[in-house]
């Protein structure tokens, strides 16, 4: 294992991948079908080469990758789903490198991984969230833009229908938030977990003014209430529905909050902030010293983190090939 990072196949998620090949990387990008397990041949197979990183960006996927500690190469994975996959935490220990979304969270995945090898890298915006090129004339009052289930999303299901019988300008709809977003006077998040989601930023990127709840995972320190958003209290609807009201009885103030946060997400929220963090952490790394202290400690580590996580799998599986590969991966 050589010292200096050059070449890095990314797994799963593309997220920033052409802002890492812009930072100096040769990036190979992997995606994965649901349902895909692969060890290190695998590995080398696809990418057509042994890269010096190994990188997986989540697809909230049982684990696509086996044999983790025992990989000759830096590994790292971007956890955005820790709020809904308990066994993140532990599957991550066989990573050199954990980068977390939910800032919270950090302390979850500080079990053999030491602190500064578990790094926040926040939500972003990609390149395809922006304003229109032409101003357009909004349609609704207030929009919430993505999937509302009764089945899949009840609370989210529940809030929205409450908050319609109170406001009838609300508007609900799914498609391209640029496309969307723009045809609203104020913007609308729901956080049914508490996390802090993309939408908060992709909503920000398109030029709304956003309300989003009060959620922790260091919201406050992205974006200040009132400067570039409008923060409510999920548990208090006449709070939300004074704030609407206030807001659409003055626009020039919605507009004013609503650039604020545009610019934001312009200034420190885009695919190449988050490569730069990436790189920093992985170049103020001796990788050969990392990848060699894993190898070391293969045995101990799938026997404390990993062996439980790929019997859970292996007996969740449907297809028998993914079973096998799990219960390989446990064992050996």
């Amino acid at each position: 294992m050589k010292n200096s990072v050059e070449t890095v196949v990314c797994l799963g998620g593309t997220f920033f991948s052409p802002s890492l090949r812009d930072l100096g990387f040769e990036v190979r990008h992997l995606p994965l079908a649901r349902g895909e397990i692969l060890d290190w041949d695998g590995v080398r197979r696809r990418a057509g080469l042994e890269p010096d990183l190994l990188f997986y960006l989540d697809r909230s996927l049982p684990p696509p990758i086996v044999g983790l500690e025992t990989l000759p190469c830096l590994t790292a994975f971007w956890c955005i789903d820790s709020h809904i996959h308990s066994w993140y935490p532990a599957w991550a220990q066989g990573f050199d490198l954990c980068f977390a979304s939910l800032k919270d969270h950090l302390p979850r995945f500080r079990l053999r991984l030491p602190p500064e090898r578990v790094v926040w890298l926040p939500p972003f915006a990609d390149h395809g969230h922006h304003p229109p090129a032409e101003p357009v004339e909004p349609e609704w009052d207030l929009l919430f833009a993505g999937t509302v289930d009764p089945e899949t999303t009840p609370g989210r299901a529940a809030f929205l229908a409450e908050l319609g019988r109170r406001l009838p300008g609300l508007a609900v709809r799914r498609g391209v938030f640029r496309e969307l977003y723009p045809r609203a006077r104020l913007g609308l998040n729901i956080a049914e977990r508490g996390d802090l989601n993309f939408r908060v930023v992709e909503a920000l990127a398109c030029g709304a003014c956003l309300l989003t709840p009060r959620v922790e995972h260091g919201q406050a320190e992205l974006f200040r209430d009132g400067e570039h958003l409008f923060v409510y209290d999920p548990e208090d609807m006449d709070g939300l529905v004074r704030l609407v009201e206030e807001l659409l009885a003055d626009p020039e103030r919605a507009a004013r909050v609503a650039e604020a946060g545009r610019l934001a997400v312009e200034t420190a929220h885009r695919p190449i902030h988050r490569a730069r963090a990436v790189a920093e952490a992985v170049r103020g790394l001796d990788a050969a010293a990392v990848v060699a202290e894993r190898l070391e400690r293969a045995r101990e580590i799938r026997e404390t983190y990993l062996k439980l996580v790929y019997l859970h799998w292996a007996e969740a599986a449907r297809e028998p090939a993914a079973r096998a590969a799990y219960l390989t991966a446990a064992k050996h």
